[in-house]
């Protein structure tokens, strides 16, 4: 039953990605236009927020870059966008699907 759950959640969140899913948006440099990763710009002390395609805005503290960084690493290698370019930004990657839903 758990597995299922699992499985429904991350096709969900896939279909939702593939319709212009949520972006991580750089709030403290606004004119950022992908000349950095959003690795490099957290190491300079930028603040990022996650955008949905709904327009919900959720601002980042350090314990939630942090535990998304174990989560997801893969949305920190992205090319970082500021709130300006935000049509330009990547949806955020998917997280990886463990074997044990597969």
């Amino acid at each position: 039953m758990v597995a299922l759950v699992a499985v429904g959640l991350v096709a969900s969140f896939a279909l939702a990605q593939a319709k212009g899913g949520a972006k991580l948006l750089c709030v403290s440099k606004q004119e950022l236009k992908g000349e950095e990763t959003v690795a490099s710009c957290l190491a300079k002390g930028e603040r990022f927020a996650i955008v949905d395609p709904y327009g919900i805005v959720r601002i980042l503290s350090p314990e939630e870059i942090e535990l998304t960084k174990a989560f997801n690493p893969k949305a920190f290698e992205t090319r970082a966008f500021g709130m300006k370019y935000q049509k330009l930004a990547p949806p955020l990657p998917p997280l990886p699907v463990s074997p044990e839903v597969q």
